[in-house]
């Protein structure tokens, strides 16, 4: 067992390494993003305090400062232009996703969260939601006006849904957070428009990445759930019940099964299997014969 025993230090090393939150890995171009988001699957487009998950924005930083707005900032060009031009690209997924906050997903790994939705792809699917409540008013009407009208920039679906105007703002946002985290729409590229001359163009996600709802069916939910959890440890080495629950909103007994199968597949441990390791975490497991990591390992 001492094998797959790791320290706190050893762990932290090992996510920086894996987060690219070193100089001599930080991320310098677009091909150089694309390769960093196929390696990771699952990451934020920008830190989130709450959130232990790889960001964007720090691989191409090389460290693991805060988010720094100023305009002076040019791996925030970077970041924030490479997200815009490959919007339409289909790369990768990229949407409100993972808490409300932009999260980027490998179009493999992808099909698991379309999976644990309530979406099978017909374009009817949400007003079973609605007629049970869970969706609300605002959301249906976006959703209803891309249906019938299409691909619809922000200022033009603020207009269709009557919800243009500062003092409106506020819905709008939360709509359309609502029906992007429900896998419903996604932002697909962006439009010269409104006064400054920016809107994300918005479309369903079953008619922008038809294939989808296709590879979702062929997966179960508890399936899905190992897929996701499997490539977020091998990033993270280490989390806790309670952050893979509030991270993905699992309930517990969805969480304690997920990690049950990844500890009956020898790819995690759990326990107390760690100096400075929380108690209840479970742990990243190294192929049999290993050696405890070093920062030099690449996962």
């Amino acid at each position: 067992m001492a094998n797959y025993l790791y320290t706190l230090t050893q762990a932290k090393a090992l996510r920086d390494q894996r987060y690219h939150r070193k100089p001599g890995l930080r991320l310098r171009n677009v091909e150089d993003i694309r390769q960093f988001v196929a390696e990771v699957e699952l990451c934020l487009l920008f830190p989130v305090q709450t959130l232990e998950m790889p960001s964007l924005y720090q691989a191409v930083c090389g460290h693991a400062n805060p988010t720094d707005t100023s305009l002076r900032d040019t791996n925030i060009g970077l970041t924030w232009n490479t997200k815009d031009h490959a919007l339409d690209k289909r790369w990768w997924y990229y949407g409100k996703l993972v808490k409300s906050k932009a999260t980027l997903v490998s179009m493999d790994l992808f099909s698991s969260f379309y999976a644990l939705s309530e979406n099978f792809g017909d374009p009817d699917d949400y007003l079973t939601e609605y007629e049970a409540g869970t969706l609300s008013a605002d959301a249906k009407n976006i959703y209803e006006a891309l249906l019938n009208e299409g691909r619809l920039h922000a200022i033009d679906l603020k207009r269709k849904v009557g919800l243009y105007g500062d003092e409106r703002k506020g819905k709008f946002d939360k709509a359309i957070n609502e029906l992007q985290g429900g896998l419903k729409i996604l932002p697909t590229g962006v439009a010269e428009a409104g006064a400054w001359r920016y809107a994300f163009i918005y479309d369903l996600l079953w008619r922008w990445l038809p294939d989808v709802p296709k590879q979702a069916q062929a997966i179960s939910r508890p399936e899905a759930r190992v897929n996701i959890l499997a490539r977020h440890l091998r990033n993270v080495i280490y989390v806790t019940p309670k952050e893979i629950s509030r991270m993905f909103g699992w309930t517990k007994v969805e969480v304690e099964a997920t990690i049950a199968t990844l500890v009956a597949g020898a790819h995690a441990v759990t326990g107390n299997v760690g100096k400075g390791l929380p108690s209840a975490a479970v742990v990243l497991r190294l192929m049999s014969g290993a050696s405890p990591p070093s920062a030099a390992i690449v996962l």
